[in-house]
């Protein structure tokens, strides 16, 4: 697909300045860009670029107007411009509607006439499948589980028995939506299975990456709310909320019934105990282990920084002393309070 700047600023708005009839039909980094791709820069610091390019046209913050004589759109976001102007240039491929032969779908499913249902696919008894939504080679719908419109379920996703996705959702390879919690009570030095009876509910235009897992609720539903973006290898446990707009990292751990507030950002790797509530807001730095509720938002961070690893030995010894050290200074200044109280 191609588009004329002209075209690209009727659809997305911005200033054009310069040939609005140049033709673009790739998106491409300016230093490797060629005359028939449009790069961006969305910093200052990045402008130098502009000097090497080969791209047919750049977008550019408002303030770089008279950076370069290139055919450039001015946006306040430019970002944000490219990923609308490269989701137009690069819609994802879209399957034939209706059912492959080779898909197993249960008499009493119900699946829009223009949904996709490919090769492998299983629907169980009673589930729903809305408006354009595409379910993978693979995939597993269970019984009495819903999926609204224009979904994507790419390949060997499991959406389990009775859980729910909203429109335009999309979920990765891999992905396991509704899988019993971690739920066992302990007996006698045994552990008995406490059956997981909530759901998972997912709310519209939310994304899932790949491999990542999504428990049921215990008794109340897990819900993650419209917009969430969730990387790979995310852990959500049972009861776990998350709110609108939330993003979070790879390989991120979030532990049963605990609440993340709207609008969090939380880098990969963090790990987040059960049953705490985080502000909306809030944003959590890559390997941070919460504790307990973050009733304020703001930037919370508790690894260390690296070092070389003499360096980190070293202050692993200190580490392991720092009780004896604690004890030494209140014994000093106990001496110093003692002595300063004589004089």
């Amino acid at each position: 697909m191609a588009a004329t700047l002209t075209e690209l600023v009727a659809r997305f708005g911005g200033e054009l300045v310069g040939d609005g009839a140049r033709t673009v039909s790739q998106v491409a980094p300016l230093d490797r860009a060629t005359p028939d791709e449009i790069g961006f820069i969305s910093q200052g610091k990045y402008l130098s670029q502009l000097a090497d390019t080969r791209a047919g046209a750049v977008i550019l913050p408002v303030d770089a107007r008279d950076a370069t004589d290139l055919p450039r759109i001015l946006t306040a976001n430019p970002y944000l411009y490219f990923a609308r102007v490269s989701g137009l240039l690069n819609p994802p491929p879209r399957p034939p509607a209706g059912v492959h032969p080779a898909a197993t779908v249960a008499p009493d499913a119900q699946i829009a006439a223009d949904a996709s249902i490919a090769a492998g696919a299983v629907v169980g008894s009673g589930a729903v499948i809305g408006a354009r939504s595409v379910i993978g080679p693979n995939c597993v719908v269970g019984d009495h589980a819903r999926i609204g419109a224009d979904c994507l379920l790419h390949a060997n996703v499991t959406l389990y028995h009775r859980c729910e996705v909203g429109d335009r959702s999309i979920l990765h390879s891999g992905c396991v939506i509704g899988a019993d919690g971690f739920g066992f009570a302990p007996n006698e030095g045994r552990w008995e299975k406490i059956p997981q009876i909530g759901r998972v509910l997912i709310g519209d235009d939310v994304e899932v990456g790949a491999c990542t897992t999504i428990d049921r609720g215990a008794l109340e539903d897990t819900v993650i709310e419209e917009g969430v973006k969730l990387d790979n290898l995310v852990q959500v446990a049972h009861n776990v909320m998350i709110g609108a707009h939330t993003a979070i990292a790879a390989c991120t751990g979030i532990a049963g019934s605990a609440k993340i507030g709207r609008h969090c950002m939380i880098g990969g790797a963090a790990m987040i105990f059960g049953h705490i509530e985080i502000a909306d807001g809030t944003r959590i730095s890559t390997n941070t282990l919460i504790t307990k509720s973050l009733p304020k938002a703001g930037t919370y961070t508790s690894a260390p920084p690296f070092t070389e690893h003499e360096v980190w030995q070293k202050n692993a010894v200190h580490m392991r002393n720092l009780d004896k050290l604690v004890n030494r200074v209140k014994a000093l200044e106990k001496k110093l309070n003692e002595i300063e109280s004589k004089s």
